[in-house]
């Protein structure tokens, strides 16, 4: 089935989809959370200084890189757009996009308001970031449908992780509430990719394996990302085994069901085989720098 016609027959489920998003998302006000009161002017010419705010690098790369990701939505909205188009589709990423942008308000207000990230050097990886504007592209529907769901449950996973390690109850309660938001999106998703088993499960399953194999984190083009990713990793916020056992085993194996799928085309068999394959290695990968990771813990200082 082409992407036209898998389109045609996804439309009720957008419309069922975003609806029931809609009626089951809690209203909520960035200004309400952010704690203004510890605020106070940036004068001109004074450098920022870390200890005012004291947080391990790790935490504050992940929330540098969770911040830039949300401040790069004019290029998702265009992606998705790009690919789905339609009025049903645009109701949703319209939506969608007004959720993303309140995300970036409330942890840029935040952070502004403690001094938990360098200003100055915030706003100028933001401006390198949308000025790059560079994300990831899938190009078929299926394949876009795999990415955002896996995608969206990943930001949810780092969101949440983020937040448990912020001794700070005004910022943890701000990323367990955008952690929230983001899991909502990532139920329309799945619940979109679900749609699209039923109509073309040799094209989906192709694209699962694709999109797997591939995969990363949202923060292409933002600064330092590398060094960035290897730090979230080292903090056990975000790592190969938690995309493992938070990502990949919850909706890949146990909701999608990939193991026990019938009628699929030899190509999609062949691409069945090498995602489960993948998981496998992805699993083994985790547990061998986990176990590297326990070890330069358990080692002596001195």
């Amino acid at each position: 089935m082409n992407d036209t016609a898998l389109l045609h027959e996804l439309l009720p489920a957008v419309e069922t989809l975003a609806e029931r998003h809609i009626s089951s998302s809690k209203e909520w006000f960035p200004h309400e959370l952010v704690p203004w009161s510890r605020g106070r002017d940036f004068e001109p010419g004074v450098d920022w200084d870390p200890n005012e705010y004291p947080l391990p690098d790790a935490v504050r790369s992940a929330l540098f890189v969770n911040l830039l990701t949300e401040d790069n939505l004019p290029y998702y909205f265009s992606t998705i757009d790009r690919v789905f188009g339609g009025e049903a589709w645009g109701v949703w990423a319209r939506r969608w996009t007004a959720e993303e942008n309140r995300h970036s308000i409330v942890i840029r207000d935040w952070l502004t308001v403690t001094r938990a990230i360098d200003p100055v050097a915030l706003e100028r990886a933001r401006m390198h970031q949308v000025s790059g504007g560079v994300v990831p592209e899938p190009e078929t529907v299926p394949e876009c449908l795999v990415y955002v769901t896996l995608q969206e449950l990943a930001t949810r996973v780092s969101h949440f992780n983020t937040g448990r390690q912020l001794n700070d109850p005004a910022g943890t309660k701000i990323m367990d509430r955008v952690a929230a938001d983001e899991n909502l999106h990532y139920l329309f998703y799945r619940g979109m990719t679900d749609a699209a088993l039923e109509f073309d499960p040799s094209a989906v399953v192709c694209a699962i394996e694709s999109q797997v194999r591939t995969f990363e984190m949202p923060g292409t083009g933002i600064l330092d990302f590398a060094a960035h990713a290897s730090a979230i990793a080292a903090a056990g916020i975000y790592d190969f085994l938690i995309h493992h056992d938070k990502v990949l085993m919850p909706v890949v194996i146990r909701h999608w069901k990939i193991d026990q799928l019938e009628g699929l085309t030899p190509e999609a068999e062949q691409a069945r085989d090498k995602v489960l394959h993948q998981i496998e290695r992805i699993e083994k990968v985790g547990k061998r720098l986990a176990e590297r990771s326990a070890e330069r813990v358990k080692e002596p200082v001195g």
